[in-house]
């Protein structure tokens, strides 16, 4: 572990590493661009650049031409300095992004998984890795941190993944010990909902909020809690884990339906909600497509299933509102998605009829894949402040050979 800077090494170090988030944040910058932004002379920003490219982080980008003077040399981030990855893990398939030290996706790759049979995590994962990142030529082993949303939660007192019975070979304890051992990198484990709240927060919906929950509806249902800009998961990871919340005419644990499913699930999944649309007339290949349909019409028959549809997922929420007492709750997931405008406006008015709080209902603003979207930002955000976090103070050597401890430290 390097030595803590002391002295002028700590306002260096500040320095420095306010170069680094700068460049990332708004390169390329010459060097009197960095100097003005930061408060500090050319001399430091120049000594600055210099430590940054000697620790790899910064490159030359060639010049930028002047109506008067010299052309400006730019710096910009060596994007080369780290690789994340993001993986995106579902009973069908798994589906991966890479991405560079700027944020910027730099490979992709989906990874079936093979119908009724039980799989070895660890394997899967390293093979759709290694599809991801072999045409890069970077293997595995070398990623700075790999951030994996799956549709469950980490026990982090066992390191098991639970309320995942619908991904065989998935329930072990030891499992994110398992799959670093197998990549031979850095392995997080979130809930694939919890992801989706931070992409949210990132760019999506919730960007005015830190304290919201996401309604995920698909096939299965579940909720990202955010509090104060952080998501909350729980003594044993499992908050926002809402399927099984006992709801009014829903069957408990111990009568589940011939679903399997108890609770809310049984309730409001998707799979639930389509036999609500089928009993209306509005029958499907899958239960998102019968929404759409229902959605696109003003037939009495639509008016009933989506006001069916609504009062389940309010009830639902309710419980929710009642005890977390949310800014926002944001509707995300496919089948939620495909019903719109309608459904969201009808949740907003069953809820505001049962609770007191009465936060905005809204639908959510992301596009492509959210959990995929929420892991590569969780990766990149831990891992550049990690490298942000190690940028010393270094000292400049003198004509004499000496270190000049007397740069100008404050700027």
């Amino acid at each position: 572990m390097p030595t803590p800077p002391t002295g002028t090494s700590v306002v260096r170090a500040i320095n420095a590493r306010a170069a680094l988030r700068l460049l990332l944040d708004s390169g390329p910058l010459s060097r009197p661009e960095i100097a003005a932004q930061l408060s500090v002379s050319k001399p430091t920003a120049s000594h600055l650049l210099a430590q940054l490219r000697e620790n790899g982080l910064v490159l030359s980008d060639g010049n930028r031409d002047g109506a008067i003077g010299r052309a400006a040399e730019l710096f910009r981030v060596d994007e080369t300095a780290a690789y994340t990855a993001a993986m995106d893990v579902t009973p069908e398939r798994i589906a991966t992004a890479v991405a560079d030290f700027t944020g910027k996706r730099v490979g992709e790759f989906v990874l079936p998984t093979p119908e009724g049979e039980a799989v070895d995590p660890a394997e899967r994962v390293h093979a759709a890795l290694a599809g991801a990142c072999d045409p890069l030529g970077i293997d595995p082993a070398d990623l700075h941190l790999v951030v994996i949303g799956i549709q469950g939660a980490i026990d982090p007192t066992t390191d098991r993944l639970r309320f995942a019975s619908h991904l065989p070979g998935w329930q072990r304890s030891g499992l994110t010990a398992t799959l670093r051992a197998r990549i031979g990198a850095p392995v997080t484990i979130e809930n694939d909902v919890n992801l989706v709240a931070i992409a949210e927060m990132a760019h999506g919906a919730a960007g005015a909020h830190d304290s919201f929950v996401v309604l995920w509806v698909s096939d299965g249902i579940g909720m990202g809690l955010m509090f104060g800009g952080r998501v909350h998961r729980g003594l044993t990871g499992g908050a926002g884990e809402i399927a099984d919340l006992p709801l009014p005419g829903a069957p408990g644990k111990a009568e589940a339906n011939e679903f399997g499913a108890s609770g809310m699930q049984a309730l409001a999944g998707a799979p639930a909600l389509g036999r609500v649309l089928a009993e209306h007339g509005f029958v499907a290949d899958t239960p998102v497509a019968a929404v759409r349909l229902a959605a696109a019409t003003d037939s009495a028959d639509a008016v009933a299933a989506l006001e069916e549809t609504a009062r389940r997922l309010a009830l639902g929420l309710s419980a929710v509102v009642a005890v977390v007492d949310p800014d926002l709750i944001v509707l995300a997931g496919d089948f939620a998605l495909a019903a719109g405008e309608r459904l969201r406006s009808l949740v907003q008015h069953h809820l505001h009829s049962i609770v007191v709080a009465r936060p905005p209902v809204v639908l959510s603003a992301l596009d492509e894949n959210p959990v995929l979207d929420g892991a590569l930002r969780m990766a990149l955000e831990t891992v550049q402040d990690e490298v942000l976090s190690s940028v010393s103070g270094g000292q400049r050597p003198t004509a004499s050979g000496e270190s000049n401890s007397d740069d100008a430290a404050a700027g």
